[in-house]
């Protein structure tokens, strides 16, 4: 595991779990929100967020934590290991909804500066409905992958802490 990519639905504890594994593997770590929001929640064009993960997985060891689908195949096709948090949506909802009181009006450490955290219905929405809207996708991106790249379904809180228990 030099290489991981992790992926998951909102709220699942990607940045989480990423600095964990870090700071364990002493991997740096990469989150793509911090990379692609700039203040006040202005995104980042699509052509900048493939040029800075093209530059990304060039280096020999990475964590790169995030979804942004238009852009996921560049971390699959480049990772060692992917690991995808398959949790349900209530854990997930509940999650992003503590998380937007916890840190609300303020930037959190997996954020960039001028990101302040806020309540965002949309957001919470895409979290509900990722189980039927992006997962299936995910899915079958991981299927398509090479039989040797590592894929490993975590497929709730408990799971992941085993599996950070282990490496």
């Amino acid at each position: 595991m030099k290489r991981i990519a992790l992926i998951g639905s909102g709220g699942s504890g990607k940045s989480t779990l990423a600095r964990e594994m870090g700071s364990k593997l002493n991997i740096e770590v990469y989150h793509l929100d911090a990379l692609f929001w700039k203040p006040n929640w202005q995104p980042t064009s699509k052509e900048e967020q493939r040029k800075v993960q093209h530059q990304l997985v060039k280096k020999a060891e990475w964590i790169i934590d995030g979804n942004y689908n238009g852009t996921m195949d560049i971390r699959l096709n480049a990772a060692d290991t992917v690991i995808f948090l398959d949790f349900n949506r209530t854990l997930c909802t509940y999650r992003a909804l503590k998380r937007m009181v916890q840190y609300r009006n303020r930037k959190r450490p997996d954020m960039a500066e001028g990101v302040e955290e806020r309540f965002d219905l949309n957001f919470i929405k895409w979290i509900w409905n990722y189980p039927k809207t992006i997962r299936p996708i995910v899915l079958q991106r991981l299927e398509k992958l090479p039989k040797d790249k590592a894929i490993i379904i975590l497929k709730s809180p408990k799971e992941a802490q085993h599996f950070l228990d282990t490496i």
